[in-house]
């Protein structure tokens, strides 16, 4: 059996900074295609990306940002992305509630922590996935089949919430990123049964060991190099994990020089990345199967409670590191030259 590969994209916009500064406003648009040179470096690289190798992928659109954003800018982007022929399922931040308010900047500078799932309550879980739901209706794109959290934040709360509203299937964990403290969340890989939901956590596994010490990374396309990927992908193979998640978004592929997003150029680095996952999986295509989350649990959603940390050794992950600084380094002086 080919083993799944599910790139996963969580396509949201930006609060900008407006909660602590009155002259920022939240960004749409930009923080999705990234225009640069009068070509869009992030949706619109991926989405080209993507046709060209035979990819379907899964976009978890943010929907709560319609509480600021009376327009519906993602409308047309969940649109264009559903007719290109990948998923579209469902991401919720839940600092965009404090929009439902006239005071929100007062509440802003009061609430703590306003983003977080972790701790939140099954009803007010319920609350916001109902409001993705409704919007997914009015944006006429199919109810989603699965979940994934901002911030990667979980608990019980949020998957009794998601069996709730009928969401089957979730990503919300990367140990890597967040941990809730329950050793039950506590994933690195593989497919388990979670309040009866089937989570499949982003990938985590270990870039390198010293002195007892373990330190975890969540495969991304932004932090990991294709060489890292291409060892975890025959690791997971090799171990018999039936799907393997990574995790990407449309700005990760340009650099900004500012957080509303009007001073970019492309981010050689990521892009390439990226192009050489898709040229491998469509090379090893006997190997992998480049395929949507919910499509892949539709076919198979078994669980089990094995838990896999793969790792890659350090000789791998050290280039990795300098070529991340070197280029950023690089990458915020050729923005700076082009301003000046």
């Amino acid at each position: 059996m080919r083993t799944r590969v599910c790139i996963t994209i969580d396509t949201e916009f930006s609060i900008g900074g407006a909660f602590g500064n009155a002259g920022r406003e939240p960004v749409a648009e930009p923080l999705v295609w990234c225009n640069a040179r009068g070509r869009s470096e992030g949706l619109g690289f991926m989405l080209d990306t993507f046709r060209q190798y035979g990819v379907q992928a899964t976009f978890f659109v943010e929907t709560v940002q319609r509480l600021y954003f009376r327009h519906d800018p993602m409308r047309p982007i969940a649109q264009k992305i559903r007719d290109e022929g990948h998923e579209v399922q469902l991401h919720t931040h839940p600092c965009w509630t404090l929009f439902e308010h006239e005071d929100w900047r007062e509440r802003a500078r009061q609430a703590r922590r306003p983003d977080d799932f972790f701790g939140r309550s099954e009803a007010d879980s319920v609350r916001l996935l109902e409001q993705g739901l409704a919007t997914f209706r009015d944006w006429g794109v199919d109810k989603p089949k699965a979940f994934r959290s901002g911030n990667l934040q979980h608990d019980a709360n949020l998957y009794k919430a998601l069996k709730a509203v009928g969401i089957p299937y979730s990503s919300n964990i990367a140990a890597g990123v967040f941990q809730s403290g329950d050793p039950q969340y506590k994933l690195y890989s593989g497919q388990h049964l979670l309040e009866g939901v089937v989570e499949c956590p982003v990938l985590t596994f270990a870039d390198w060991r010293f002195a007892g010490k373990t330190h975890l990374k969540a495969l991304t396309i932004a932090g990991t190099s294709f060489r890292e990927t291409r060892i975890l992908l025959e690791k997971a193979r090799a171990a018999g994990i039936p799907m393997v998640v990574i995790l990407t978004h449309p700005f990760e592929y340009v650099r900004s020089r500012d957080v509303s997003f009007t001073h970019l150029r492309r981010q050689y680095v990521t892009q390439r990345r990226l192009v050489k996952l898709c040229q491998y999986l469509q090379r090893n295509s006997e190997h992998f199967d480049a395929c949507g989350f919910a499509h892949a649990l539709d076919a198979n959603a078994t669980t089990s409670a094995r838990n896999e940390l793969l790792d890659v050794p350090l000789w791998h992950s050290v280039p990795r590191m300098a070529e991340q600084v070197i280029y950023d380094k690089y990458s915020g002086w050729a923005l700076g030259r082009a301003a000046s």
